[in-house]
């Protein structure tokens, strides 16, 4: 009689409990937006914070409540976006693919040093000593700190310089926050010319600091026929809305500083000797 008793008794607690779980399930049920759940599917999951939001997960649930861009994934780029647009039921629109630039050209033969420096290996810290052991108080200190943030491999350190890989740079921006002089901005993947200097000294002290540096000439201004150069704090910037690509500055600039578009040689054709030998 007492395990009958026992039995009974568990049998109705676990109905009470049963019950009290059942309706304490759809008393506090979170909603789960069905789109959110299928855009999270589709994102490459890197959770890198490229697109703005705390990982994917935010992403998603920004692209879902119309507040993000169904192409705000810098890492899927747009095979990505129009999986996520398909679910939305919208354009995905299609747009220039944007990378990240490294703004100096000051490489180790190029640019003179303060000292040598033999500290921790790490941009932050060398900058924090009078701004770092190079000459120009602007240029890239080559530690590699953008280098280990760097989740895709997209960016390394060429004789002192950091260097992004168009190819594999994602846009996550990583290395535009932990760069100390604030050397790496965004440009469009498709503009080559850049100027690859964001010192703000007077000229004088750009040659003294560095053989590469923009001294503020003005003459990329007067060359540039499409009006995409400008200048701000003794510094020479392009307007990638407006540059043509024409490479009319780069070739006129007397530093050098400005990288130029590479222009492809078409090869040129094979032509066999059929002139036989008598």
């Amino acid at each position: 009689m007492l395990i009958a008793y026992a039995v009974i008794v568990l049998g109705v607690l676990g109905l009470i409990f049963g019950i009290i779980l059942d309706f304490a399930s759809k008393k506090f049920a979170v909603e789960v937006d069905e789109k959110e759940a299928a855009i999270l599917e589709v994102l490459p999951g890197a959770n890198c914070g490229g697109c703005g939001f705390p990982g994917c997960g935010g992403l998603a649930a920004a692209i879902a409540g119309g507040n993000a861009p169904v192409n705000g994934c810098p890492v899927g780029g747009a095979a990505v976006a129009a999986k996520v647009a398909e679910i939305m039921g919208v354009e995905a629109g299609s747009g220039d693919k944007i990378v990240a630039n490294v703004r100096c050209k000051g490489t180790c033969e190029a640019t003179k040093t303060k000292y040598e420096y033999s500290g921790i290996q790490d941009c932050r810290a060398a900058a924090s000593l009078i701004g770092g052991p190079k000459a120009c108080s602007y240029g890239c200190l080559g530690l590699g700190t953008c280098v280990q943030v760097c989740k895709f491999d997209a960016i390394h350190v060429v004789d002192g310089v950091a260097v992004v890989d168009d190819e594999k740079c994602v846009n996550c921006g990583k290395c535009i926050d932990i760069c100390p002089k604030g050397l790496i901005e965004r440009k469009p993947a498709n503009k080559e010319v850049t100027v690859l200097c964001k010192s703000n000294d007077f000229g004088k002290t750009v040659k003294e600091n560095c053989s590469v540096g923009c001294i503020g000439c003005g003459i990329c201004f007067k060359e540039c026929p499409f009006d995409a150069i400008i200048f701000e704090n003794k510094l020479a910037q392009i307007d990638y809305s407006k540059c043509k690509q024409c490479n009319k500055c780069a070739m006129k600039c007397p530093t050098k500083v400005i990288k130029p578009k590479e222009r492809k040689v078409a090869a040129k054709p094979v032509v066999e000797n059929t002139t036989e030998n008598k």
